[in-house]
């Protein structure tokens, strides 16, 4: 998780929504990145896009099973969605997304038994850390 957060940190100098994500297979880090919708003109750059799609090209193949994606922020339904289609087995993210957050909350979709693959969850690490990087990133552009 704390690459991740330096890829967020990284997103926050860039002046993006500071989340970072990064994933892990077979105990190497196959892919890393940040939030890169502004600067790309690209609604889908969400970290957790670009990492999925970058592992994917790395390894040759759109399925990531066995792998464990980290990441600073509660995904999003566009990002949870994907994790799903790319079959990755853990998902752990630093804080929850009270606003567009869809694991836990909101929609809680991590508990939905209609989905064709399971992935399994936890959250919390780092998340005074992460929660803090987003809260001043905010603040920075509402004043």
């Amino acid at each position: 998780m704390k690459l991740a957060l330096d890829e967020a940190k990284l997103a926050y100098s860039k002046k993006e929504v500071p989340v970072g994500a990064v994933l892990v297979k077979d105990d190497e880090v196959i892919s890393r990145s940040h939030n890169q919708s502004i600067s790309k003109n690209d609604p889908s750059g969400h970290a957790e896009i670009n990492v999925l799609r970058d592992a994917a090209k790395k390894i040759d193949n759109y399925r990531l099973n066995g792998a464990s994606l980290f990441v600073t922020l509660e995904p999003c339904l566009m990002c949870f969605g994907a994790c799903i289609h790319a079959r990755i087995d853990r998902l752990i993210f630093a804080t929850e997304d009270e606003k567009s957050g869809v694991v836990i909350n909101n929609l809680n979709l991590q508990e939905e038994s209609f989905f064709n693959h399971k992935i399994s969850v936890s959250s919390g690490i780092l998340a005074t850390e992460s929660s803090e990087l987003l809260k001043k990133f905010f603040q920075e552009r509402r004043n």
